[in-house]
């Protein structure tokens, strides 16, 4: 009986499933069917050369055993993530907030001017000339002019300093995706929601915000908080261009790198559609625990 009335549901909107099923299609074809291959092949000794063969868990156990290098790009990832993450988040959502408040053509402006990062494809040239490892890079020309320095420090050669340099320029380059969809949640809100709420006790932009601004644009934050999470867990443009592939004592080191190294390089499939899937599972369980506390925001 339920059988037939899913069938006479889907007889009476067959044109909105014939409408969507281009889309369903691609999205299948290239999503879905990737990701549940590569978890197939990631059991798998597999190097494009010859046919897969089955391993079982041996590409897991040489990853978190034997694999010391995945042991660093772990915790980089990890800990670039933990600090990226929130804080490019709440950035984005406190400078849509206060840009919110301008008049439209100082809005516009300042959302160009916080977007721009975004949008240029040569935003690590200005960092690159800024942590120059001579005495020609802009900070260290900087710090020997002022006595504070003697000679000039190799910024992106040393380990002390990689990670932080990279935490710095993908926080600088984090107002993106997310910032404009808080922006358009932001215009989009409905005001007659303020008016109801000084009405029934709201008394300052802070219980504003809390009980009225964040629960209306709960779509708007989960959009946000996956990009923010998928971003910060995916890093390695950043990675490899300021500090090198690989880089010095695999300090700028993360997950995706190792995957490049192991699935671009060396060709050996198998084990580098485990290091993906580990990454999937670390990026899912991220976004289902941040989903479940923005849902609680507002109560």
């Amino acid at each position: 009986m339920r059988l037939n009335q899913k069938l006479a549901e889907v007889r009476r909107n067959r044109t909105l499933y014939a409408m969507i099923a281009p889309y369903f299609l691609i999205f299948f074809t290239f999503t879905v069917l990737p990701v549940v291959l590569s978890l197939i092949i990631s059991f798998t000794n597999f190097n494009m050369l010859e046919l897969p063969k089955w391993v079982g868990w041996q590409n897991y156990a040489r990853l978190f055993v034997q694999d010391d290098v995945f042991l660093i790009a772990l915790k980089n990832t990890l800990m670039f993530a933990v600090i990226t993450g929130p804080v490019s988040y709440i950035a984005c959502f406190v400078l849509a907030w206060i840009i919110n408040e301008l008049s439209p053509k100082v809005r516009t402006f300042a959302t160009l001017v916080f977007y721009a990062p975004a949008l240029s494809g040569n935003a690590f040239i200005v960092w690159t000339l800024l942590f120059s490892g001579d005495a020609y890079g802009y900070i260290n020309a900087f710090l020997m002019k002022w006595r504070i320095i003697l000679e000039p420090i190799l910024w992106l050669k040393d380990t002390k300093y990689i990670m932080p340099i990279i935490i710095i320029v993908q926080l600088w380059l984090s107002l993106g995706t997310s910032f404009l969809a808080f922006i358009a949640g932001l215009q989009g809100m409905d005001k007659s929601l303020y008016e109801a709420g000084a009405i029934d006790g709201v008394k300052n932009r802070w219980q504003e915000l809390w009980y009225i601004t964040l629960p209306s644009m709960r779509p708007q934050l989960l959009f946000g908080a996956v990009i923010q999470i998928t971003s910060s867990f995916a890093v390695a443009e950043v990675a490899t261009t300021l500090a090198g592939f690989p880089s010095v004592q695999y300090a700028g080191h993360t997950i995706v790198t190792h995957l490049m190294d192991f699935g671009s390089l060396r060709y050996e499939m198998g084990y580098a559609s485990s290091i993906a899937t580990v990454l999937f599972g670390i990026m899912l369980g991220s976004n289902l625990i941040v989903q479940k506390l923005l849902r609680k925001v507002g109560d």
